[in-house]
């Protein structure tokens, strides 16, 4: 492949309107994060303008002004209905295509009242363009902010008459003529902007398809509505070009060029900026052309090389997105279904949020890659001089490893506290934390013995990194706000927390300016800092520190990792947390076709320092070695050793606080909570996880309510450790 084959592959590949890149990134954003708003901000507006003139009528009012003033077209038809029934049925079919409920027949029949009252009894005006907006729900239906999308999937499979039927139905329209409607509506906008530019009027006798003054405030700008209308009409650059005129109408109207027909003209644009032409444009036409020139494959060529990836994290994930686009079969093993987003793990273990918010199942993410298998299974070694990865007794032979299998707590050689102290890596070790808080709480309450009473309240975490401090932040949250008057013989606030760092500061990693802010912060919230004290002995009924008995029912530890056993695998050399130490390039020495990304490689590429275990350098780990198969197969030459970005380090201690540090600027307080909860639903996966966890804290800080206090899990420390109240008390 030479170079200007190179070039035109890139730019098809990355900006050209091709169903891959940053531009189709752009588009699909657009599509599905902004087209169910605009899709009910179209319904509302419609609902209202018809539903006013149903109230008007069922309190005898006078429309005239309204029919005159086009303020609202109101397709009020006399001869169709009594009047009041008439009133009572155009209140209530509004209704429905506000809620989206039955949205095509209530479009349906809106559509029908308007192209009656537009062609026997008013001027031509905007009704028409409302008329365009119904038939797009009549053929589309609503968007997913509706109840007919809440109900779709149950009604398709129910025992009501004709529902799976009409569901059927539905959905063959909207498959078969939606591609014609926007072709429709293309014309329809095309033709409008083409008069506005001719400065002409269409005449009403060819099908009364314009108004008179069809977009008058356009003549300022007669090219910009030529050139529109051209790109419009034929489907190429449709979206950029709908969303420019757009900003043109705005800009005009703002300038004081308003037209009734502004808000209708923008919303049938809005349309076309936000779905696209549809299939039967230039648009669809290139993007079949450049997904060939991109050298996208829909399936991977017979005997393309196999890269194997172990791990779905966040490193495995970025590396398998990346490969998706060459021409390699990708195998993705882990031994769970989903991918976790583990630095929101801890809002799960204090009943902040549920598993589900903060994992995607891996299958759905490469759904619509066929070149990558996702593949459920417990790797247990690999095979290096045969290239065979193995999954209990089958083995798997690969061209390209790469290793991205993460790491697990470490106990520094007392693996017998581990039943006593569970550590937080998964989504068990958070449901089995969250059972044991919530548990002690219950079993408070029926505890006789004061004494019991306070071990079952007293909570020890036992490390002061980001995850200890973030446990303890938020357990001292929960325990301050989120139970008041549901206990009856104690106070939840009574309940103690203590934070215990062998250091000599909390959060070690960061400036020691924010190691303070971030204790004096978890001091006001009542937790206890114990600094430069170690854990000497863990059992069921407490902790031995430094030579002092703490009794606690409750143990956690954040204290320390060990990597996976990769370097057992590899039989490499690893450091004394097991990490496996990597070349420069991030393969195993020996091994130029094994990689290992994340937490399990020791990589000293950040300054000559070793890189941290976050998620950023874990998916910048995966980008790098994906872009360095992707050569080794083109024959290019290698690229420039990895290098770590550091991003900045964030850590949140409870409510409206938090610190966080980029390059030497530190931020703490207010302002680095809100970027802490920025930057981390932004780095969920799945638009439902941002939205679900969004809505769960914003329910939590107005409330201080705690959505999943679910018990759940093994009850087996209940059954061992039964407090049952036997005296009555007043």
């Amino acid at each position: 492949m030479n170079r200007a084959e190179r070039s035109l592959r890139d730019l098809a590949t990355r900006w050209l309107p091709a169903p891959t890149g940053a531009l189709a990134a752009t588009y699909r954003l657009l599509e599905h994060s902004g087209g169910p708003v605009v899709d009910l901000l179209i319904r509302l507006w419609l609902a209202k303008v018809f539903f006013v003139s149903g109230v008007l009528r069922i309190f005898g009012l006078s429309i005239e002004p309204y029919l005159s003033g086009a303020a609202y077209p109101v397709p009020w038809v006399e001869p169709l209905s009594p009047t009041y029934l008439g009133a009572a049925i155009q209140m209530i079919i509004p209704l429905l295509l506000a809620l989206g409920l039955a949205t095509r027949w209530a479009a349906l029949y809106m559509l029908i009242l308007v192209l009656v009252v537009q062609f026997n009894y008013l001027a031509l005006d905007i009704n028409l363009y409302s008329a365009v907006l119904f038939g797009w729900f009549v053929i589309c239906g609503a968007g997913p902010l509706s109840l007919d999308h809440l109900l779709a999937r149950g009604l398709g499979d129910t025992a009501l008459p004709f529902a799976t039927a009409l569901t059927r139905l539905a959905g063959a329209i909207t498959r078969y003529l939606r591609p014609y409607y926007q072709l429709l509506i293309r014309l329809w906008l095309g033709l409008a902007l083409l008069a506005a530019s001719t400065e002409t009027s269409i005449p009403v006798g060819l099908i009364k398809l314009l108004p008179e003054k069809s977009l008058a405030h356009f003549a300022p700008a007669p090219t910009l509505a030529l050139v529109g209308a051209l790109l419009v009409t034929f489907g190429l650059a449709a979206r950029p070009a709908a969303l420019l005129l757009m900003l043109a109408v705005a800009g005009m109207h703002a300038a004081g060029a308003a037209d009734p027909a502004d808000v209708y003209f923008m919303m049938t644009l809005a349309l076309v900026g936000l779905y696209g032409p549809g299939d039967l444009s230039l648009d669809k036409w290139i993007s079949s052309i450049l997904l060939q020139i991109s050298g996208r494959q829909a399936c991977p060529p017979e005997g393309a090389p196999h890269v194997v990836i172990v791990g779905a994290g966040f490193g495995g994930l970025a590396c398998a997105a990346r490969l998706t686009k060459t021409p390699v079969r990708v195998t993705l093993i882990d031994r769970h279904n989903y991918h976790l987003f583990q630095p929101l793990l801890y809002q799960v273990a204090t009943a902040s949020l549920s598993p589900a918010d903060i994992a995607a199942t891996v299958r759905s993410l490469f759904c619509d890659h066929l070149n990558v298998q996702v593949l459920l299974g417990q790797v247990t070694g690999v095979d290096t001089t045969q290239r065979a990865v193995l999954i209990g007794k089958r083995r798997l032979s690969y061209d390209y490893l790469v290793l991205a299998t993460g790491a697990s707590h470490s106990y520094f050689g007392r693996n017998e506290w581990e039943p006593h102290a569970p550590g937080l890596k998964t989504i068990d070790d958070a449901v089995e934390i969250r059972r044991r808080i919530l548990s002690a709480f219950e079993q408070a309450e029926s505890a006789e013995d004061p004494a019991e009473r306070l071990g079952l309240l007293t909570f020890v975490i036992v490390g002061g990194g980001p995850t200890g401090v973030e446990l303890a932040g938020d357990i001292a949250e929960l325990v301050c706000h989120g139970m008041e008057k549901e206990f009856h013989y104690f106070d939840p606030a009574s309940a103690r927390v203590v934070l215990i760092q062998s250091a000599a500061r909390i959060l070690p990693t960061f400036p020691g300016v924010l190691s303070e802010r971030a204790q004096r912060s978890l001091e006001r919230l009542g937790v206890e800092v114990m600094l430069e004290s170690r854990v000497e002995h863990i059992d069921q009924e407490g902790v031995r520190i430094n030579g002092e008995r703490l009794a606690s029912r409750t143990v956690l530890w954040a204290a320390g990792v060990v990597a996976s056993p990769a370097a057992r695998w590899l039989n490499a050399e690893a450091d004394r947390s097991g990490r496996v130490k990597v070349e420069p390039d991030l393969s195993v020495a020996g091994l130029p076709n094994v990689f290992v990304i994340g937490d399990t490689a020791l990589a000293n590429a950040w300054k000559g320092k070793p890189v941290p275990g976050l998620a950023p350098a874990a998916k910048q780990g995966g980008v790098y070695v994906a872009r360095t198969i992707r050569r080794k197969l083109q024959g290019q030459s290698e690229q420039p050793p990895f290098a770590y970005r550091h991003m900045g380090s964030l850590a949140t201690i409870g409510r409206k606080a938090a610190v966080a540090s980029f390059n030497g600027v530190n931020v703490s307080g207010a302002p680095a909570w809100w970027l802490w909860g920025l930057i981390h639903v932004a780095l969920l996966v799945g638009l439902r996880n941002r939205i679900s966890v969004m809505f769960n804290w914003f329910w939590a800080y107005l409330t201080f309510k705690r959505g999943t206090r679910l018990i759940t899990g093994n009850e087996a420390s209940l059954a061992e450790n039964p407090v049952i109240k036997t005296t009555e008390r007043p």
